[in-house]
């Protein structure tokens, strides 16, 4: 039961991400979360250093995505300020937005990563569709109210998966 909320890696930001390792492992695209992955909730200007973060994931070769439940004009703006196809009122943990990414980027469920900051909307949705699921610790800032009480369960989750591990 808990594997489908278990994380393939965990990382405390995007730049911990290891770029070598999810080639080696054959992921070609890369589907990110929006809110508190790569822009705090309650901002409207993605930081300069992961939006160059981002221009490099390109240059490397990597199709990205935006994959968001926020709304159509907060997920469009960054994904004209990027030039990549994005995917808004994504209603993750269902799969359905998932899959229409990657059908804009032609890519497979195997070639393909999820990068989120929850465990019961991102990692859950990714799991399921077979993606490699990263988690990353979120960005500072306010929260909707629902992701604070998520916050609360995935502290549970998070803590009985470390202790499993040990």
């Amino acid at each position: 039961m808990l594997s489908v909320l278990h994380p393939k890696a965990y990382v405390p930001s995007l730049f911990h991400i290891n770029l070598q390792d999810l080639k080696s492992r054959g992921i070609k695209a890369i589907l990110f979360d929006i809110d508190n992955t790569l822009i705090p909730w309650d901002c409207q200007q993605m930081d300069p250093q992961i939006e160059a973060w981002l221009r490099h994931l390109c240059q490397q070769g990597f199709k990205i995505c935006f994959v968001s439940n926020n709304n159509e004009g907060r997920v469009a703006a960054l994904c004209r300020s990027l030039q990549v196809p994005g995917i808004h009122k994504a209603a993750k943990p269902r799969r359905k937005g998932l899959r229409r990414a990657l059908a804009l980027l032609g890519a497979a469920t195997h070639e393909t990563a999820l990068v989120g900051d929850q465990v019961f909307t991102d990692v859950l949705a990714g799991n399921r569709l077979g993606l490699y699921t990263i988690l990353v610790t979120p960005l500072a800032g306010k929260e909707f109210i629902g992701t604070r009480i998520n916050r609360q369960l995935e502290k549970l989750v998070l803590g009985r998966i470390k202790k499993m591990q040990s």
